[in-house]
């Protein structure tokens, strides 16, 4: 009973997914020049979270050389 659960709640968010992504675009086309125009500049959202990612990663890793000397 659990795995039938399971597989229908996996089916209805890929479902909804899927509608939400299906919206139209802004009133002026796409951001940033287009499809082929210059890219969008990365904001600071991603550039934090890279930047967060760096300092576990590291941290981590400074935590396993210390256990092994």
């Amino acid at each position: 009973m659990q795995k039938l659960i399971a597989a229908l709640f996996t089916i209805v968010l890929m479902a909804a997914v899927s509608v939400v992504f299906a919206q139209p675009g802004p009133p002026g086309g796409p951001p940033c020049g287009g499809p082929f125009g210059p890219p969008c500049p990365i904001d600071g959202g991603v550039s934090l979270l890279i930047a967060a990612g760096l300092a576990y990663g590291g941290k981590k890793t400074y935590d396993i050389s210390r256990k092994k000397g």
